[in-house]
């Protein structure tokens, strides 16, 4: 019989969710005589392959050494958007003078009352994912402890031997620990520890200017924090093209987070109740000190104690399970699928992986990861939605590029909603309507990438978004915009000369 984890704060809803996702009292079942897929992980790849698989008839094993749901559920996104969704809440109030409501700048919010929201919501959800759930309806095998091969067709959990005809490793990846020295003996925050905080830290340092990084930063600024993020290169979010990025660092800026950039930590020490932060900035070093340091970059795939060696499977320490484009690892057996293997490392991506991971594994199937068109957002306010390539990926393949933009100060909706700093963008083959990415900057972007990502999965050019028909007003409005822009470039000296001698004839004629 399992012992269950112990999740902080220890209250109704974290006993909810863990009696859940891994319940105390929990026997594991005696093994089948061989199963055809053995899922080792129980975060969003492995809970989806497990799933898939079981409903397509197959015998299957789940194998999960803590909480069935993984990051997404436990530790990512939906605590995340469940203090984000707060964050929102007060600053919408704080600002609403604008619409003639004055709720006062002042006005202050309950942390400890948005943490326990968190906290219920994410026990309601989980029901979902918990291991009740997986036998009782699923007719799965769950399996808690840590999972480990034995040989090139069998895994060991729990002092028990299970078989199997394929094996699928979804172990997934964790915040790791940056190398600055004193970080780890001062203390430190990640994803799967702030969640638990009960109490708002003061002054709250973020490392890194990334998308995890950004969303924490403006959360905790507009909770109540004095966050300053520390970020190496000279600006927030520079994978996203530059304008992008510089909305989305204004609006941290206006949220009242301060920027240290172009930073080199040296080191991390504690003193008194202060934890302080040495930095060397434009050559110059200065101390900070903070209540509480949240990392936001660096993960590690979770790989220990897997025993890959006995499989045959290969692996690189620093990036994980080595796969080829059908997730088949180096045993021709064994499968793998998210953040274990693949380098965009979403729970959406996961959920198409192990989709694929079915296909292949059980059904003789040869889907290729390369096929697979992957969104994401950064659910910062405005959020940065994007799809496909970025402008410079394409030049940098040889690939000739028309890019247009709408800003949404040209989108009636948005300006109605005071939300028009951002813009829609789309880039172009030349010469063609073929969609090769876009970037959405919008309030709602990561809702409205979905119609591009759509039309570029379905081999839909632009002009098939324009003929659309969008409801009126909608900040939405602004990607059929960018289908107008492009007809204009059709309509060359030439063609619209052509078009006029037609239309004068026409006035001539009876």
């Amino acid at each position: 019989m399992q012992s269950a984890p112990f999740i902080l704060p220890d209250d109704d809803h974290n006993r909810t969710l863990v009696d859940n996702v891994h319940p105390g009292n929990w026997t594991n079942p005696a093994p089948a005589e061989r199963y055809n897929l053995v899922v080792i992980g129980a975060g969003t790849a492995g809970l989806v392959t497990a799933a898939g698989a079981a409903g397509l008839g197959a015998k299957v094993a789940l194998i999960e050494r803590h909480l069935l749901g993984g990051d997404c559920l436990n530790y990512g996104c939906v605590p995340s958007k469940g203090i984000i969704r707060a964050a929102r809440a007060i600053h919408d109030v704080r600002t609403a003078h604008e619409f003639g409501v004055d709720g006062g700048e002042s006005l202050p919010i309950d942390f400890t009352a948005a943490m326990k929201r968190m906290r219920r919501i994410r026990s309601e959800i989980s029901p979902h994912d918990s291991a009740r759930r997986f036998r009782d309806e699923l007719g799965i095998d769950v399996f808690f402890g840590a999972g480990s091969f034995t040989g090139s067709d069998s895994v060991e959990v729990g002092g028990k031997l299970l078989r199997f005809k394929k094996a699928a490793i979804c172990t997934g990846a964790r915040a790791a620990a940056p190398p600055i020295p004193g970080i780890v003996e001062a203390g430190y925050l990640t994803n799967e520890t702030v969640f638990s905080l009960t109490e708002l830290p003061q002054r709250l340092a973020v490392i890194g200017g990334g998308p995890i990084g950004c969303e924490m930063a403006q959360t905790f600024a507009r909770l109540g924090s004095k966050v300053t993020v520390l970020e190496y290169s000279d600006h927030l979010l520079s994978r996203e093209d530059a304008d992008a990025a510089e909305i989305v660092q204004n609006a941290l800026m206006d949220d009242g987070v301060e920027l240290c950039l172009r930073a080199s930590i040296l080191a991390v020490a504690r003193r008194d109740n202060d934890k302080i932060i040495t930095v060397e900035q434009d050559g110059k070093g200065m101390e900070l000190a903070f209540d509480e340091i949240l990392v936001g970059i660096g993960r590690a795939p979770n790989m220990e104690g897997l025993n890959l060696e006995a499989a045959g499977v290969a692996y690189d320490p620093k990036v994980g399970v080595t796969v080829n484009e059908r997730l088949q690892s180096t045993n021709p057996r064994i499968f793998a699928a998210g953040d274990i293997c693949f380098p965009y490392k979403f729970t959406h991506s996961a959920d198409a992986l192990a989709r694929i991971l079915i296909a292949n594994a059980l059904f003789m199937g040869r889907q290729k990861t390369s096929a697979l068109t992957i969104p994401w957002c950064t659910y910062t306010e405005p959020e940065i939605a994007h799809v496909g390539m970025y402008e410079r990926e394409a030049r940098e393949k040889g690939i000739e590029v028309t890019t247009l933009t709408v800003p949404l100060s040209e989108v009636d909706r948005a300006l109605l909603d005071g939300e028009s700093e951002g813009f829609a963008r789309v880039h172009l083959r030349k010469g063609t309507d073929r969609i090769l990415g876009a970037t959405i900057v919008a309030r709602h972007a990561g809702e409205m990438i979905n119609e591009m990502s759509l039309a570029m999965t379905a081999g839909l050019g632009l002009s098939a978004v324009g003929k659309t028909i969008h409801p009126y007003p909608t900040q939405a409005e602004a990607i059929k915009k960018l289908a107008d822009a492009y007809n204009r470039t059709r309509l060359t000296p030439f063609v619209k000369k052509i078009l006029s001698v037609w239309l004068k004839w026409q006035r001539k004629t009876q």
